[in-house]
C-alpha cells in the first residue's frame, strides 16, 4: 500500500491542476497555476480602463464604457469624478456606442458574441433599460452614424453577401424600417458623416492603408458620386467629416504629402485647401465644435497624440492646452461649443476620461480608473529610440527599463511587436506589463519596423509584398542595440506579438534562433497562403493589397517560403502560443497547424485556446489566465 503513495500524489496533483481550468479553455503544456502566483499577481489583475462614446445632447453628462466585473459594459457619468452609472449588463462587451442626437432618450451600441466580430446593433432605452436588437443578428454591422435630425441611423452591413458592405439606413426607433439604401462591392466601406441637411451621406472606400476614396450618397435615392479627385498615385483618405455650413468637407489626407494632413474639400467645386501643411506628423482626428468657430485636432508626434486647437475659418493655430503628459484620443465637443471630451492615456495612467472648457482653460477629470492600489510613481516612464536597420532605413522603438536600484545587473528583455501590420507601439500605460517591469525586473522594448503607421506613407509601404521578410531583418537592429545595453543581458531575450506581430515572432524565432531564448504568439499567421485563404471574406482581399495575391503562383511561391509553419524545424527554443476560438481575422485553424507542426519536429510548445474568444481576449477570466500563464512560461524559460 505504501508503494502506492507516490502515484496517488501524482493522480491528486494532476487532478487538482485540470480541475482549476475553466472549461472554455483548451490547456496544453501549461503547468498548473499556483495560488501563490494568483496573490502575487492579483493587484496586476485589476486595472481598468474608462473610454469616452458621447456627451449627452441635452445634459452635462458622458457616455463611457469601462469593466465593472467580466466585460466592459456602457455606462453614464453625471458629473466629474462621479460614480459611472451601468447601463449594459451583458457577458460580451460593447464595443462601440452613441447616444441618439437631439433628445438622447436612447443610445445605440455595438456587440458581437465569443469574438467573431459579427457586430449586432442594439438599442438601449434610458427610461425602462430594454434592449433591442435592431439588426439581423447574423451578419456582420459597423459603423452606425445617427443623422443630425435624429430619425435615422445609417450603418453598413455584410448581410446581402457576407463579405460587401453595403450602406443600410434605419429608424432606430423602429427596427422594421431598416433597408438597403446602396449596394457596394467590397469590404472596405464605412459611414462617417451626414450633411447637416440630412440630404447626403459621406463614406469612405479603404483600399488599402495607403489607398482610399471619399463618396456621397444621395440619403433618399442611394446615388453614389466620387468625392475626393482621381490621381496617378495613391492617396488615402482617413478621419472626414461635412462642415457645419455643409458647404465643404474637413479630412485627413497624404496627397501631395507623405503625412496626413488636414484639408478642407470645396463641395462646390471640388477645390481642397490643406490647413496643416507646417505640421511634420499625420493627423489623426478631429472635430469640429458645433458652432463651426474651433476645430480640435490630434497630431501623432513620435506616437503621441498631441491636441491642438484651430480656427475653423482661417486654419490658424489656436494656443494648445496645458494637459498631463500622455496621448489624447477620440474628441468631441458639447453642445455647448466651449467643452472638448476626449480619452488620455498616459505612462503614469491607464485610459480615462477628460473635458477641456476652450473658454475657462479648465480641464476636468471625469474617470479615474483602478491602478491596483499601486502608486503611479513607481511606473516606468517611456525612451523613445531611433535605430539604423540593415539597408540604412531608420527605425524606432519604445523601451522601459525596469529600476536598477531595485533590480541591479544584466536584466532580462522581452521585444513585443505590434499587429497590422499598419499599427504602431504607442508610448502608453504598460498594466499588467507593469508586473514585468516592477516584480520581475524584465526590460520591454517595443519595436516600430518598417511598415509601421506613423512614420509617413512611404515608411508603410517598406514590407508589403515581396519585402515583406525586411521587416523581420529591422529586427537584428533592436537586438543589436539590447546587446550594448549594459543593464540588459542579450543571452536572455524573448519575443512576443500578436496577429502580425505573432508572425513576427514567429517569424524572429527562425531567424534569431541562436539569439532569442524564447517566444510567444499570440494569434499569429503562421501560413500566409492558408491564412488567406481561411480568413473571413469581407477581410480577403483587403488583406491580399498588404500580404500579396496567393492566387499568384509567384506570390503563392514566396508567401509558402516565408510562412513559419514550413519551417517548423527550425524553431529549437520554446514557444508558448495563444489563440481564439472565434477569431475571424487569424482563424484557430492558423495557431493549430504551427502547434502540430513544432510537435512533429520535436519541438517544445505551449498552447491555450479559448471558446469564447476572437482576437484576443476580452474577458477578464481569460485575460488573467492567458497572463498568469504567461508569467509561468516566462518564469521557466526566460528568468531561469
Amino acid at each position: 500500500m505504501k508503494q502506492l503513495l507516490p502515484s496517488l500524489s501524482i493522480v491528486f496533483i494532476t487532478l487538482a491542476a485540470t480541475a482549476q481550468v475553466p472549461d472554455n479553455l483548451v490547456v496544453e503544456g501549461v503547468p498548473a497555476i499556483t495560488p501563490e502566483l494568483r496573490q502575487d499577481v492579483g493587484r496586476y489583475l485589476e486595472f481598468r480602463t474608462a473610454a469616452f462614446h458621447g456627451w449627452h445632447p441635452i445634459r452635462r453628462e458622458l457616455l463611457i464604457t469601462t469593466r465593472a466585473t467580466e466585460t466592459a459594459q456602457l455606462h453614464v457619468v453625471k458629473t466629474p469624478g462621479g460614480v459611472p452609472q451601468p447601463i449594459t449588463f451583458g457577458s460580451e462587451p460593447v464595443r462601440g456606442a452613441l447616444y441618439r442626437p437631439r433628445a438622447g432618450d436612447f443610445a445605440v451600441y455595438s456587440q458581437d458574441t465569443g469574438g467573431g466580430e459579427f457586430y449586432q446593433l442594439y438599442r438601449v432605452d434610458f427610461q425602462d433599460g430594454r434592449v433591442t436588437l435592431l439588426t439581423d443578428g447574423t451578419s456582420r454591422n459597423t459603423g452606425p452614424r445617427f443623422s443630425n435630425g435624429a430619425l435615422y441611423l445609417a450603418y453598413t452591413s455584410t448581410r446581402r453577401t457576407g463579405k460587401d458592405n453595403d450602406l443600410w439606413v434605419m429608424t432606430p426607433a423602429d427596427p422594421k424600417s431598416d433597408r438597403l439604401l446602396t449596394q457596394l462591392a467590397g469590404g472596405g466601406w464605412g459611414v462617417l458623416d451626414w450633411s447637416p441637411d440630412d440630404n447626403l451621406l459621406l463614406v469612405q472606400q479603404y483600399i488599402s492603408i495607403n489607398e482610399s476614396h471619399l463618396h456621397l450618397v444621395d440619403a433618399r435615392t442611394g446615388k453614389r458620386s466620387q468625392l475626393t479627385r482621381p490621381g496617378k498615385d495613391k492617396v488615402a483618405y482617413g478621419h472626414a467629416r461635412f462642415s457645419k455650413d455643409g458647404k465643404a468637407v474637413f479630412a485627413t489626407s497624404d496627397d501631395d504629402s507623405e503625412f496626413q494632413q488636414m484639408i478642407r474639400i470645396n463641395l462646390n467645386n471640388g477645390e481642397q485647401t490643406t490647413l496643416t501643411a507646417n505640421i511634420t506628423w499625420d493627423v489623426e482626428e478631429f472635430d469640429q465644435s458645433p458652432d463651426g468657430k474651433v476645430i480640435a485636432f490630434v497630431t501623432n508626434e513620435s506616437g503621441v497624440g498631441t491636441l491642438n486647437f484651430m480656427d475653423a475659418k482661417n486654419g490658424k493655430a489656436l494656443p494648445k492646452p496645458k494637459l498631463p503628459l500622455g496621448t489624447v484620443s477620440s474628441l468631441e465637443w458639447h453642445a455647448n461649443s466651449r467643452e472638448l471630451a476626449f480619452n488620455l492615456n498616459s505612462a503614469k495612467s491607464p485610459l480615462d476620461v477628460y473635458s477641456y472648457d476652450v473658454k475657462a482653460a479648465q480641464l476636468e477629470r471625469w474617470t479615474k480608473s483602478d491602478i491596483g492600489g499601486m502608486n503611479p510613481e513607481e511606473f516606468v516612464e517611456p525612451e523613445l529610440l531611433k535605430l539604423s536597420t540593415f539597408d540604412g532605413v531608420l527605425i524606432s522603438a519604445i523601451a522601459y527599463r525596469p529600476n536598477p536600484k531595485k533590480f541591479p545587473g544584466p536584466r532580462p528583455v522581452i521585444v513585443s511587436i505590434h499587429g497590422g501590420p499598419e499599427s504602431q507601439s504607442r508610448p502608453g500605460f504598460q498594466a499588467r506589463n507593469n508586473y514585468f517591469l516592477n516584480e520581475l525586473g524584465v526590460a520591454l522594448v517595443y519595436p516600430n519596423v518598417r511598415g509601421s503607421a506613423g512614420y509617413g506613407k512611404n515608411f508603410l509601404t517598406l514590407d508589403n509584398g515581396l519585402k515583406r521578410e525586411d521587416s523581420v531583418k529591422d529586427i537584428a537592429a533592436v537586438l543589436a542595440w539590447i546587446a550594448r545595453q549594459p543593464e540588459f543581458a542579450p543571452s536572455r531575450v524573448a519575443v512576443t506579438g500578436g496577429s502580425y506581430g505573432g508572425y513576427m515572432s514567429l517569424a524572429c524565432m527562425i531567424m534569431y534562433a541562436d539569439v532569442l531564448r524564447c517566444g510567444i504568439d499570440v494569434v499569429g499567421i503562421s501560413n500566409f497562403v492558408t491564412f488567406l485563404n481561411n480568413t473571413q471574406d469581407y477581410r480577403r482581399d483587403l488583406r491580399r493589397v498588404e500580404y500579396g495575391d496567393e492566387r499568384d503562383p509567384k506570390m503563392k511561391e514566396f508567401l509558402e517560403r516565408i510562412s513559419p509553419a514550413n519551417h517548423a524545424a527550425r524553431i529549437k527554443k520554446p514557444l508558448f502560443v495563444v489563440q481564439g476560438k472565434n477569431d475571424p481575422r487569424v482563424p484557430v485553424t492558423e495557431s493549430e497547424q504551427m502547434v502540430n507542426a513544432i510537435r512533429i519536429a520535436g519541438g517544445n510548445v505551449w498552447y491555450l485556446m479559448a471558446k469564447d474568444e476572437g482576437h484576443g481576449f476580452a474577458k477578464k477570466r481569460n485575460a488573467d489566465f492567458q497572463f498568469l500563464s504567461t508569467i509561468l512560461f516566462l518564469k521557466e524559460h526566460l528568468l531561469n
